[in-house]
């Protein structure tokens, strides 16, 4: 039976987003990783010549997970999406109110701490918020064309303060300092204060 390359990656990778998450990056030898995924030691190096090859293919598919996530909760806010709906459940769906996302939170959470002081993780762990501030800001710019948005907000600066409040909030449900419901309050507070109260 051929070995499927890409599945034994999969294995390998996951196995360090388990330690991630459990232990932190600082855990996650070439050894530890062997050992969590069940292989050996040399057939990581076979299929991750560098421990940074190993680090940036994890946080790929950890990007994957958290986009496959938000797509998740945009298709359950129903149909055709507004750019409120839009924006309330990508940002919902970052909050750790599940284990899914208490997962993939504190796993970021764990990269961010890896990646100060090393440039090629940095430019990959940031590419995934870049990306979403721009999406976001776009949509805060449709809500208000439509104007459901009042038009002195500056859609880049506001979509990167909710970024950053969701950020915030996700370290103060994980750090015990609030409940998940408690973070999820916090936030529909302030999109309602930036697109109105729902009709």
């Amino acid at each position: 039976m051929p070995v499927d390359h890409e599945e034994r990656r999969k294995q390998i990778a996951e196995a360090l987003l388990r330690i991630a998450d459990t232990e932190g990056l600082q855990s996650a030898s070439m050894r530890a990783v062997a050992a969590e995924a069940g292989v050996s030691l040399r057939l990581v190096q076979y299929y991750f010549t560098t421990k940074q090859a190993l680090l940036l293919d994890a946080l790929a598919r950890l990007g994957t997970q958290l986009q496959a996530r938000m797509d998740r909760f945009v298709r359950a806010a129903g149909t055709p999406p507004t750019p409120r709906s839009t924006v309330t459940a990508i940002l919902t769906s970052i909050l750790p109110t599940d284990a899914e996302s208490r997962r993939i939170t504190r796993t970021y959470a764990a990269y961010y701490t890896l990646v100060l002081g090393d440039p090629a993780l940095e430019k990959q762990a940031t590419a995934q918020p870049d990306l979403l501030e721009g999406f976001l800001a776009r949509q805060i710019g449709a809500a208000q064309e439509s104007g459901e948005v009042a038009p002195e907000r500056d859609p880049v600066m506001t979509a990167a303060g909710l970024l950053a409040m969701v950020n915030g909030l996700g370290s103060s449900v994980l750090g015990g300092q609030r409940t998940g419901d408690a973070a999820l309050a916090v936030l529909t507070h302030h999109l309602d204060e930036l697109f109105g109260e729902p009709r």
